[in-house]
Order: C-alpha cells, then sequence, then structure tokens
C-alpha cells in the first residue's frame, strides 16, 4: 500500500502542475467573457484555432531547439486523443460563449466523473459499485446546472457544456493511454496540428484578419490554453488519469466563487450551488476512494508508465 505521505517529488510536481493548469483553462475563458464585454465579436472557433495555431507553433519551436523529430508510434492513440481534445475544446469555449463562464466550466469540468464512468464499461479491474454510485449520485448534480430553477426546461445552450465533459473524458483515457508510448511533444504536435486543421476547414466562415483588439483577445486566450494544455499533458506523466482529473476539479470552485468578482457575474442560484457540490464532492470522493485501494502492483505499473514516457 502506498503511503501517501512518502509521494515522490516527481508525483507531487504532476499533481501541481495539473491544478496549475486548471487556472490557466479558468483564466482563458474569462478572456472570451470580457471580449464580448468590450463588444469584441470572435466566435469561439476562432478562440479554439487561435489555441491550436500557438500551440503547434511552440511545440514545433522544442522540436527545432531539442533538434528532434515528433516520435510518432500508435497513430490510433495520437489521432483519437486529438479528435476528442479538439471536440472538447470547441464545445468548452462555445459553452462559455452562449451560456456563462460558471456553467460552462462546471459542465467542462463534469469529465472526472465520465472518466469513472466509462472507465466502468472498459476496465474490468476497474468496476468499483461505490464508484458508480457516487457517480450516479453526482449526476444529479449535473442536471440541477442543467435546469433552470423554474425546473419547467433547460436551454439546449447548455449540452455545449455537457458535451465537452464527455468528449474530455475520452481525451483524458487516451491521453493516459498514449503517455505510455509518447513524449509530451509528440502528443501535443499532433494534438495541436490535427486540432487546428480541422476547425479551420469546418469554420473558415468564421477566419479572419483581426485588428489589434481582436488580436490581443485571441492571443490572450491562446497563451493561457496553451500553457494549461501543456502543464495538464506533462503533469500526466506523473498521476493516472482519474488522480489528474480529479485534481483539475478544482475549477469548479473557481468558476462558482470567481465569477461575480473577475467580471461581475450573477452569483450561482441554490440549485447551481447545489450542483457544483454535487459535481465537486462526487470528483473528491472518487479522488480519494481511489488512492485508498491503490496497491503494489498498481505502484509498479505507474512506475513503468514513467520509465516507457521518457
Amino acid at each position: 500500500m502506498r503511503n501517501s505521505s512518502s509521494l515522490p517529488i516527481k508525483e507531487i510536481s504532476g499533481y501541481l502542475a495539473v491544478f496549475s493548469s486548471a487556472l490557466c483553462f479558468y483564466l482563458s475563458t474569462t478572456v472570451i467573457v470580457y471580449a464580448r464585454k468590450f463588444q469584441v465579436e470572435i466566435d469561439s472557433s476562432y478562440f479554439t484555432l487561435a489555441r491550436f495555431l500557438l500551440g503547434f507553433v511552440i511545440v514545433g519551436l522544442v522540436f527545432m531547439v531539442k533538434r528532434q523529430r515528433p516520435k510518432p508510434v500508435s497513430w490510433h492513440l495520437l489521432l483519437a486523443r486529438a479528435l476528442f481534445n479538439t471536440i472538447a475544446a470547441f464545445c468548452f469555449f462555445k459553452a462559455v460563449e452562449l451560456t456563462s463562464l460558471a456553467e460552462g466550466n462546471i459542465l467542462n469540468m463534469t469529465y472526472p466523473l465520465f472518466v469513472a464512468f466509462f472507465s466502468w464499461f472498459l476496465f474490468r479491474d476497474q468496476r468499483d459499485p461505490i464508484a458508480i454510485a457516487i457517480v450516479l449520485i453526482a449526476f444529479a448534480g449535473v442536471w440541477m446546472i442543467l435546469i433552470p430553477d423554474n425546473h419547467a426546461s433547460f436551454s439546449t445552450d447548455s449540452l455545449w457544456g455537457l458535451c465537452s465533459g464527455i468528449s474530455g473524458a475520452f481525451a483524458i483515457l487516451y491521453l493516459n493511454a498514449s503517455r505510455k508510448v509518447h513524449d509530451t511533444e509528440t502528443i501535443l504536435f499532433f494534438m495541436f496540428g490535427a486540432g487546428g486543421l480541422a476547425i479551420f476547414c469546418l469554420y473558415r466562415q468564421h477566419i479572419f484578419l483581426p485588428d489589434l483588439k481582436e488580436f490581443t483577445f485571441l492571443m490572450l486566450c491562446a497563451i493561457f490554453s496553451v500553457l494549461g494544455q501543456y502543464l495538464l499533458t506533462a503533469g500526466f506523466r506523473y498521476v493516472t488519469a482519474l488522480e489528474g482529473s480529479i485534481i483539475s476539479s478544482t475549477r469548479i470552485l473557481m468558476a462558482a466563487l470567481l465569477g461575480p468578482v473577475l467580471i461581475s457575474e450573477p452569483a450561482l442560484s441554490f440549485t447551481g450551488w447545489a450542483g457544483a457540490a454535487l459535481i465537486f464532492g462526487g470528483n473528491v470522493y472518487l479522488a480519494f476512494r481511489k488512492s485508498g485501494k491503490t496497491t503494489d502492483k498498481q505502484m509498479a505499473a505507474t512506475v513503468n508508465l514513467e520509465l516507457e514516457s521518457r
């Protein structure tokens, strides 16, 4: 059994990297809201493209400095990671554009629940009846976020956030698998490249030559997003898919607490807070339950993952 008081420094650095990525992702969405407040008309697809383009350039420069090339081993894992990450990023930005900063971030952070839910069906050794029961209870929180206070109906715009959570879960699962055979830069190179190409081809009508103000918002969003993505991918070298997902869920608290402070967004209603609490509580419970059941065999698997990722 692993003793939590003797965590290796590299594993702690992985936790810190994933936590920092959550803050960066939240700040990237505040840029989208501020752009709307300053009456800057930029579609969410353009913000997504800017994110991928900047990331592609940075990773390309890293390869040049290291005098290395991408080393693809499993095209299936690389392309699947790129596909689901692109869907998750676009739906996430679209949710913030069409709903609110808090709702978009909270629904995006349902992906840890979906990681646990999908793991039940995909990995036989991860089938935990109590954990899946907690997930189902937490899904009640998702419903509370989706429906308004009058409980009459919900806006279909909210489904963008839910879609980002579902696709984000698959992106995390593929990231964890891909890290076993690929280095960080190779994963990011194909993710940014394939994602940027897909967004440009599908949403060319929203792409234009920006002026200085538009360029500023695009770059700020891209910088926070790329930094968050890089920290997330690097952090997953030392943490598991579920552990990293749970650490990232602190963004739920950021969204619930900082929105009214940073952008004067209306505070969450009682129903919204209850939903956010159920989602966050479910994520945290899953993290503690998994850490409490860690075995020596799982410890060895983690070491092998670290060695194969170098």
